[in-house]
């Protein structure tokens, strides 16, 4: 296992289970950033290819956390969260891409900010679709009684996640919304979370059939049931996150009947698609020129991998 960089500030954990080809187009996407500490967790691959891939990168000097089977995307965080010593903790899913100068700008804010636990900001979905998705300015506890609307892979102080527990592991309801229910749990701790600023992007999200989130909608319900009884500080106390809410009045009334626990239709996904494409009621951004060179810098350093790892990746396997 390679050792940390000296000084580095954020370390950015990229867990991996049998993803390892899109994995080195995540790892093409930081080669830019400086200041940083990249921590690949094999949660237990057993493809081929993939074990592979890791031993390559490994050889070339990216770190390698090994999980002995696959514990899940919670697990694999909570490792490299023991693991690491840097202040600033930023999880980027195996196939998702690092925005050029987001990391250390969120550092930045947050390093101006020292009363806040998280940075968060936009972000731009591509692959089945492009969206560019603006995101609450501010942690806002009503909003995430009833949808979750944070990306996971946000900038957090590594001292509030150790507080906070980490992700929580348990391979129950609670498993494919890991992510809400860490947001719920630092709204009960009372974290206040900050944003990048309107309109800059913070990671880019790819959207492909494999992802767990599909999977999990037609298990919503159950997942629900789940996060209220995990977080009765929130859901027993909605009278008082509603009045501090910055929703307007209309969709606090409405975010209870369109969001919540009830069961997802199958139209539904066509609807939202169709509401994406106008920017209605979804937080859609208006695209912009500077969005748009940002994701295709984005899209280049992924596809030219981490110092040439691609190529070696391709080339050892023909």
């Amino acid at each position: 296992m390679s050792e940390a960089p000296r000084g580095a500030k954020i370390a950015v954990v990229v867990p991996c289970w049998n993803d390892g080809a899109l994995m080195l187009e995540t790892l093409g996407s930081l080669r830019e950033e400086a200041g940083i500490e990249v921590l690949v967790v094999d949660d237990g691959s057993d493809q081929a290819e993939t074990v592979e891939i890791l031993e390559m990168v490994e050889r070339a000097g990216v770190r390698v956390l090994r999980q002995p089977e696959n514990r899940g995307l919670s697990a694999a965080r909570n490792l490299a969260l023991e693991t690491t010593t840097a202040p600033f903790f930023f999880p980027l899913d195996s196939d998702d891409l690092a925005i050029p100068g987001a990391l250390n700008a969120m550092r930045e804010r947050l390093e101006g900010e020292p009363g806040a636990g998280v940075c968060f900001g936009d972000y731009v979905e591509f692959g089945e679709k492009e969206v560019f998705r603006a995101v609450p300015t501010e942690l806002d506890g009503f909003r995430l009684a009833y949808s979750n609307e944070y990306p996971v892979s946000s900038m957090f102080r590594r001292e509030v996640l150790l507080e906070a527990g980490g992700w929580d592991v348990r391979r129950n309801a609670i498993a494919a919304h890991e992510d809400w229910n860490l947001w719920l749990t630092l709204i009960e701790m009372g974290v206040r979370g900050i944003h990048l600023g309107a309109g800059r992007l913070s990671y880019a999200r790819r959207l492909h059939g494999n992802r767990l989130g599909a999977a999990g909608r037609s298990r919503h319900t159950a997942f629900y049931r789940a996060l209220v009884e995990n977080h009765p500080g929130v859901f027993n106390d909605l009278g008082r996150y509603r009045r501090q809410s910055s929703l307007s009045p209309l969709r606090r009334a409405l975010y209870p009947y369109v969001y919540g626990g009830r069961s997802r239709l199958s139209v539904e996904r066509t609807v939202k698609d169709a509401l994406d494409r106008h920017g209605i009621w979804t937080l859609t951004a208006e695209r912009r020129p500077e969005q748009r060179r940002l994701l295709e810098a984005a899209l280049a350093n992924a596809r030219g991998g981490p110092g040439g790892l691609r190529a070696a990746a391709e080339e050892s396997r023909t």
